[in-house]
């Protein structure tokens, strides 16, 4: 299905007041045919038929005429059926008369997803008893924000992720004919999508795995690779709902944590990973400092010191480098030996 842009004149107002005049003329006919019987002598009369098939004619085609008004304002289309047949869109801003037989089709008007652009139910409801109102489709660019997901990783671990996706209609025929609801349809893409893209990166760095398909393991995650994940998503989503006439502008991941049931023990695998590698630092720090202090005794030859006593000295070094707690000092009066 291709879309067909109509560049109609707003001819609206025109015969708006046409109308007007109509249902004036029907009014007066009504009134002259209500004042001809006022009498105790009035007979009804053929001009008296006359009138009340005029006054008839004329407030059926007010009423015809009055369902063909349609007002668009900007970044918003109409998609025009007439007995079934897909005549067009029009996307011009302005206010239009069309064939009154012409009726505005969107599927999708009365679904709420949890996205910018939707109605409220007390605007919904006033909109549909509008008329046409509810059948109008945006152009506007609208933000899709699905709920949290739960995933398994690369690595199996269930994690929760959510994804808000920035899209646009960009063509309303295969929007309105292609799919049943372009709106659900995009939502249970943005699933689908999210979880197979997922499903390639562990959350954090992990060794041995290949996140790029070259078969060379890296150092991608959904920690530390949002933004190629975000794109992955979008390039995904966009693939999956280019049928359906929807462009996806952007995708941002804006929630993503290990699931409830592993929260802690991945924390606490975190703050183990954290304190090794903090000791890690000590530990080499200690070891440089304790090289540094034998360099400067045996420099200026303070002290001469054996093997074992070296040994001894390095291990009460260590000892107060690396401790948790401050050292006690113990005063030695004696002989070094």
């Amino acid at each position: 299905m291709e879309e067909k842009v109509l560049h109609l004149k707003k001819n609206g107002i025109f015969v708006l007041l046409l109308n007007v005049l109509l249902l004036i003329c029907a009014i007066l006919l009504i009134a002259k045919i209500i004042s001809s019987q006022v009498g105790v002598n009035a007979l009804w009369t053929w001009k008296e038929t006359v009138y009340v098939i005029a006054s008839v004619i004329l407030l059926v085609a007010t009423v015809i005429v009055a369902c063909g008004f349609v007002s668009l304002r900007p970044q918003e289309a109409v998609v025009l059926t007439l007995f079934g047949d897909y005549k067009g869109t029009i996307k011009e801003a302005g206010y239009y008369w069309l064939n009154p037989f012409c009726s505005p089709f969107n599927p999708a008007a009365l679904t709420k997803l949890n996205q910018s652009g939707d109605v409220n139910e007390k605007k919904e409801k006033t909109e549909v008893a509008a008329g046409e109102q509810g059948n109008k489709i945006s152009l506007k660019r609208l933000t899709l924000n699905n709920s949290r997901q739960k995933i398994n990783d690369c690595l199996g671990n269930p994690i929760e992720i959510g994804v808000a996706v920035i899209w646009q209609v960009e063509d309303t025929a295969k929007a309105v004919f292609n799919v049943e609801n372009y709106k659900e349809y995009l939502s249970l893409q943005c699933d689908s999508a999210v979880r197979n893209v997922v499903r390639i990166y562990p959350y954090d760095v992990a060794e041995g795995v290949d996140t790029t398909g070259d078969g060379v393991s890296d150092d991608g995650s959904l920690r530390g690779s949002s933004e190629i994940v975000a794109e992955k998503i979008k390039d995904e989503i966009q693939a999956k709902v280019k049928d359906a006439g929807l462009k996806i502008l952007e995708a941002r991941i804006t929630y993503l944590a290990y699931a409830p049931e592993i929260a802690q023990v991945m924390l606490q695998r975190q703050q183990a990973g954290a304190v090794i590698a903090a000791r890690k630092l000590i530990v080499e720090g200690a070891v440089g400092m304790v090289e540094m202090a034998l360099n400067e005794l045996n420099k200026n030859k303070m002290v001469e010191l054996d093997n074992e006593r070296k040994a001894a000295m390095v291990s009460n070094l260590l000892v107060v480098l690396c401790g948790n707690h401050d050292a006690q000092p113990v005063v030695n009066s004696g002989s070094l030996y």
